[in-house]
């Protein structure tokens, strides 16, 4: 039986892709649209990809092996996309860059741009991009040589390493993770990864472990509309469950939405009520915030 949960919360609304196709600009507002809502094995869903569309500037966060041919699907190809934000190197998240970079060099013959630290992007082009790439011509490539880059600022005075970034009217942040390996004890025990905060108001953890403290303080600063949070439905691992997500104070759970969820997600709704959740992201969905800052009251 297939689960009865309300699409909108309060301040955002959810409407399918208009005639199933992306539009990369809007009116101002913040849209956010799932490429995928899937975890990394998942067979039926695309991987949790997203764009994020606000006036005339987009940002794909993350680009995993499944990417371009979903966007495919839905009549766009990836070369459309010019900035990229990637939160951490797994395949569901990384996968998809290396045809990024080659066919944005060798066919469209321009750079897409990539907000990146001078630390990550040590990280993925070594341990993810340089094999495939940096022989293609004579001499030696670069991640310069593929990307132009956007470089973030470390901010000051905060609860946990953050980095800020602007493109366009988009406001960025990137607050640190505590994803892997499963035995951290603290995002500083950790190996790369952050969350996305987008004009202070929508959390986008992309994966995480249970974290209640990434929530329960960065909510207290910012008093989120929605935290679009990993959702791993049974307990272990590098990612956050249900059942541990059920441990955080009621006034967060009722603006959860649970993402990055396995092919049997159907199967736990139910439980997912129970604990006091409202809603899952739907995959070829934009997700838009109008204006206005203030959460209204429940």
């Amino acid at each position: 039986m297939a689960p009865v949960f309300p699409d909108n919360l309060d301040n955002m609304h959810v409407s399918p892709a208009p005639q199933d196709r992306v539009c990369l600009t809007n009116d101002g507002f913040l849209s956010l649209f799932f490429i995928g809502t899937g975890a990394a094995f998942a067979k039926t869903l695309n991987q949790t990809n997203l764009l994020v569309i606000k006036g005339n500037q987009h940002l794909l966060i993350d680009c995993g092996t499944k990417c371009s041919q979903a966007l495919y699907q839905l009549g766009m190809g990836i070369e459309q996309v010019d900035n990229f934000l990637i939160t951490h190197s797994h395949a569901d998240h990384v996968g998809g860059l290396e045809e990024v970079q080659l066919h944005r060099r060798y066919v469209v013959g321009k750079k897409p741009k990539m907000i990146i630290t001078e630390t990550y992007q040590d990280i993925l082009w070594n341990q993810s991009l340089r094999g495939g790439s940096e022989r293609s011509e004579s001499q030696e490539l670069s991640f310069e040589d593929f990307w132009q880059v956007l470089r973030p600022t470390k901010l000051e005075n905060q609860l946990r390493e953050t980095w800020h970034a602007e493109l366009g009217l988009l406001d960025i942040k990137l607050p640190r993770t505590m994803h892997f390996p499963d035995d951290a004890s603290s995002w500083q025990d950790s190996q790369w990864s952050t969350g996305v905060i987008l004009d202070d108001r929508v959390l986008f953890t992309s994966d995480t472990r249970y974290d209640p403290d990434l929530l329960i303080s960065l909510d207290k600063h910012y008093d989120f509309d929605v935290i679009f949070h990993d959702c791993q439905l049974f307990t272990g691992g590098v990612h956050a469950s249900l059942d541990e997500l059920a441990g955080l104070p009621a006034n967060i759970k009722e603006r959860i939405v649970l993402m990055h969820y396995s092919d049997d997600w159907q199967d736990h709704c139910e439980t997912a009520r129970s604990y006091g959740f409202k809603t899952w992201p739907k995959e070829s969905h934009l997700y838009t915030f109008p204006d206005g800052s203030a959460r209204q009251s429940s």
